[in-house]
């Protein structure tokens, strides 16, 4: 491991600062309206650089430091996106050729943002589906045709151009900052932030944040130098780097204060947190800093008053990533729990138990299939603060049961619904949508509860103004399955919206056997 010399990494940010503005320009700083909190909260836009990251700086600042013989051999790098688009940026600046590798996983919209950054001055190689199977194929590449490695932050050059993102944070004027939040993917722009901003205000915390199995920087600390994970989840996958640098370990193990280590889930809620207050939708990677904050600020390690930075380190997402997101990230200060409920089985039984949840509580998710046991198990997917949670913990003990928390159970997180369709009695398959309101899925069920039992109920949360969900009843006659059926289309308008029997075809995938017309 190389020994850290900060004074020489505060020398290569200041010496970057005449050079990245070539490229870019200083981003905001902007105060998170967050009134309920007693502490000032501020995030740094990075989203909003040339690149949609911050990455431009540090890889554009190594470029420019090349002679012009060193980049006329050909640039190099691997990256999982953002450091390809600061190199792509960087090679048609300064009229260069660049080849960069990227894992066959790599977002199509960040392998097209390097294209449309770099043009014909850039090549993309996909290769593996890590961005560590892209790190060595880059470097064999460089060794046979001896091009020019740009490292994504191993190299204090390029942790030099990432600095000056701390220096725009001191010109800003809005601090000093008591706490500062930053993401660690390889922790070349923690370490740089730590030690700019460490030199201007001596008394100021810096935590990196890391995914809970991305820690590659917490389990480099805790080994005593950089150590490799077994498993690295790429959720965020800006920050998804197996072993920490072995120029970054030394610098974050010097000058930062902590590492916090935030869930996927706690991720999504930083995420809906920045679009509910500033309309900002970050990357995973990009919302880490915030997760982080919010960890520490709801374990009580703020003080009242405290000045807080978060770092918004990007914004380039697949837009198809948004839909999981959506349904992982909890609203405001509350946060979303699966559980899976025993309820005797028979006619209203679920209805009298959601009846008795608290109002406070919201209903997301709903996954139920009846199978031949006298205790069915529901799944509940729910939205609700710590306190509205106890209330709820009193409920389920006031009826001599216990509930599971399943919130990171597979079966539940892929929707696999298990039901046995030779039990249905004269079923019942109907789509139904219902105003996306608290008591309006109640009371279309406290309406047909006499006539119907449930067997199937399929239901998620979507964000719209109406709910949706597959809803399977079975009766005690064809009479009783007659007059609940008309009992619903009546329905149309008031307490459901609308309603559509399922397909021949449908039904017949659902239970089995063909319908009875």
């Amino acid at each position: 491991m190389k020994p850290t010399d900060t004074n020489r990494l505060f020398e290569e940010i200041l010496n970057a600062r005449e050079r990245v503005y070539n490229v870019g320009e200083a981003t905001p700083l902007q105060q998170l309206p967050l009134p309920s909190l007693d502490v000032d909260v501020w995030v740094k836009r990075e989203d909003l650089g040339p690149i949609k990251a911050y990455k431009w700086r540090g890889s554009y600042n190594a470029m420019a430091c090349l002679s012009p013989e060193q980049r006329a051999k050909g640039l190099v790098a691997a990256s999982a996106g953002n450091h390809a688009q600061g190199v792509a940026l960087g090679a048609k600046a300064l009229g260069c050729k660049a080849v960069i590798f990227m894992p066959r996983s790599t977002p199509e919209v960040k392998q097209r943002e390097v294209l449309r950054f770099g043009g014909e001055a850039v090549q993309i190689r996909l290769v593996g589906d890590t961005y560590d199977d892209a790190g060595v194929a880059a470097r064999e590449f460089c060794a046979s045709s001896g091009g020019v490695y740009i490292h994504p932050y191993d190299d204090e050059v390029v942790m030099g151009g990432q600095g000056t993102l701390a220096d725009e944070v001191v010109m800003s004027g809005k601090g000093p900052f008591d706490r500062v939040y930053v993401a660690i993917g390889g922790g070349g722009l923690a370490a740089a932030v730590a030690c700019w901003l460490k030199r201007y205000w001596p008394e100021v915390k810096v935590y990196g944040v890391e995914g809970v199995e991305q820690a590659s920087m917490k389990a480099a600390i805790e080994a005593g130098g950089p150590t490799e994970l077994d498993y690295v989840d790429v959720f965020c996958d800006g920050t998804a780097v197996r072993k920490a640098g072995a120029v970054t370990f030394g610098y974050c193990q010097e000058l930062l204060d902590g590492i916090v280590t935030v869930s996927n889930d706690e991720v999504c809620h930083a995420i809906r947190n920045l679009w509910e207050t500033l309309r900002v939708i970050p990357e995973p990677s990009g919302a880490m800093a915030l997760a982080g904050f919010y960890q520490d600020y709801e374990a009580g390690k703020c003080s009242p008053g405290d000045k807080v930075l978060t770092i918004v380190s990007g914004a380039n997402m697949d837009f198809a990533q948004l839909a999981g997101i959506a349904t992982r990230a909890g609203i405001g200060s509350k946060h979303r729990r699966f559980l899976r409920v025993p309820i005797p089985e028979g006619k209203g039984s679920l209805v009298g138990f959601l009846r008795e949840l608290p109002e406070e509580i919201s209903i997301v998710d709903l996954q139920y299939g009846r199978t031949d046991s006298d205790v069915q198990y529901p799944v509940l997917g729910l939205i609700g603060s710590e306190e509205d949670y106890q209330v709820l913990d009193q409920v389920i003990q006031s009826r001599g049961v216990a509930a599971s928390d399943v919130s990171t159970d597979e079966d539940v997180d892929y929707r696999i619904i298990n039901y046995s369709p030779e039990l249905f009695r004269f079923p019942l398959f109907i789509n139904i949508e219902f105003p996306e309101r608290a008591g309006a899925f109640l009371e279309f069920m406290s309406e047909v509860r006499d006539l119907a039992s449930l067997c199937y109920f399929n239901y998620a949360y979507s964000g719209e103004r109406v709910g949706r969900a597959l809803v399977g009843m079975e009766f005690s006659s064809e009479d009783a399955q007659l007059a609940c059926r008309e009992r619903i289309m009546a329905m149309q308008g008031g307490a459901i919206r609308a309603a559509r029997e399922v397909s021949n075809e449908t039904f017949y995938r659902l239970t089995g056997h063909k319908r009875e017309d």
